[in-house]
């Protein structure tokens, strides 16, 4: 069954608020193995929505709005979709009842623009709104449904779990899932994991592959449909297998699992400890370790050495070496990840000193610009990193390349 999704309202054109609810009804409906192949969003204007709806129709086996069921003139949505599906509009009684009963429930008048809500397609399926007040609506004609639900995100979700998906099922048998499998990878970039992988891409049937860029890296999409849960995981396995294989530790984590959640692993595995030295990135290392429960039996701490006085004075870092190799320099990145390590009494020691900007870069060393070392038992490692993008951005991507190297460190020897 192909799906459009249309959602209405002006204010999501204008930007005003973000459309999140294209988003959960698609991955819904996904789930069940409604495929949706068109998005599109439309503003509170007549003309413009019954071309939209017309058009989706003429294109999908089902589309679903939501949005515009309100009381007042400018919620046209139910109006609009009777007319392209050829229907009247008409009072329904039931729809009324609870109306009035909902009001007096709650001890305030209800004015008579409400009552627009309870006007009804004729001959649609009614669905009862549990979370506000306007019901939603289902019409068949020509061999598609259209459905209206409410806009509200949580009036949507009630309505979409409670009544669409069951609605779906029963009458047209939806009974097939689908279920993905998401691979973070770190320290390769888009097109060569597309080379690493090409043959199983141009491959791809059931399950499919798709790569997808992150702030925190490059994804491996793994989608499979099949008529159950465990079925669709059975499909996805073996490919998961092959990709784990040739990536190897490239594959950090998988689903919802973090870099941070990652590295506090191999170190509670280990039962080992981690300090951190931060200047660019101001503890922002530290913070992602400890937003992980638990994250107490393997860090012991950590110091925002922003300035050069607190490298010297709280790490240990030379002065001479702070004025003659810059703050910004490969020296400095160990002294601070080998001071913080002995400073703490940790395992390891992991550091950030650079430029994240806006200002302050030179020819030599452009903003974006960061060092990040590790410091164990089996020595230093050091490297420099150029990354672009905001002050955020460069913080946050950062604080991920340093997580990375310690779990590479960790990974690698293994202390």
């Amino acid at each position: 069954m192909i799906a459009e999704l249309v959602t209405t309202g002006s204010e999501l054109l204008l930007g005003q608020i973000v459309n999140t609810n294209a988003a959960y009804m698609a991955r819904e409906l996904n789930k069940i193995g409604v495929d949706v192949c068109f998005q599109t969003t439309v503003g509170d204007n007549r003309e413009r929505m019954k071309e939209v709806l017309s058009h989706a129709l003429s294109r999908a086996d089902l589309v679903i709005t939501s949005g515009g069921l309100g009381p007042t003139r400018g919620d046209i949505t139910k109006e609009v979709s009777a007319e392209v599906m050829g229907r009247n509009m008409a009072l329904n009684e039931e729809c009324a009842v609870r109306l009035k009963s909902y009001f007096a429930r709650i001890g305030r008048e209800m004015t008579e623009n409400n009552l627009r809500q309870a006007m009804i397609p004729e001959g649609a399926h009614v669905f009862v709104n549990h979370a506000g007040t306007a019901p939603g609506v289902a019409m068949e004609a020509n061999g598609k449904l259209l459905a209206n639900l409410p806009g509200p995100p949580s009036e949507m979700k009630d309505m979409l779990h409670r009544s669409l998906l069951p609605y779906l099922a029963e009458k047209y048998g939806v009974s097939a899932v689908t279920v993905s499998r998401v691979l973070h990878t770190f320290g390769i970039g888009e097109s060569m994991l597309e080379t690493k992988l090409d043959d199983l891409i141009l491959a791809q049937k059931n399950p499919t592959l798709a790569l997808l860029v992150r702030p925190t890296g490059v994804i491996v999409r793994i989608t499979a449909k099949a008529e159950s849960e465990e079925a669709a995981r059975r499909l996805i396995a073996p490919l998961e297998k092959e990709i784990r294989s040739r990536l190897g530790d490239l594959v950090y984590g998988a689903d919802d699992e973090t870099m941070e959640e990652a590295v506090g692993r191999e170190l509670k595995s280990r039962g080992l400890f981690v300090a951190t030295a931060e200047s660019c990135t101001g503890g922002l290392v530290a913070s992602r370790l400890t937003d992980v429960a638990g994250s107490s039996e393997y860090v012991k701490g950590g110091v925002v050495s922003y300035t050069n006085e607190v490298k010297a004075d709280v790490l240990a870092v030379d002065r001479d070496m702070l004025t003659r190799e810059g703050a910004v320099s490969d020296a400095v990145a160990r002294a601070m990840a080998e001071g913080v390590r002995r400073k703490l009494g940790a395992d390891f020691g992991v550091s950030t000193t650079g430029l994240a900007g806006p200002g302050g870069g030179t020819d030599e060393t452009p903003v974006g610009t960061v060092f990040i070392a590790v410091a164990g038992n089996e020595g230093t490692t050091a490297e420099k990193y150029r990354f672009t993008g905001r002050r955020e951005q460069v913080k946050f991507r950062a604080s991920q390349a340093a997580l990375a190297a310690l779990r590479a460190y960790i990974k690698k020897y293994g202390q």
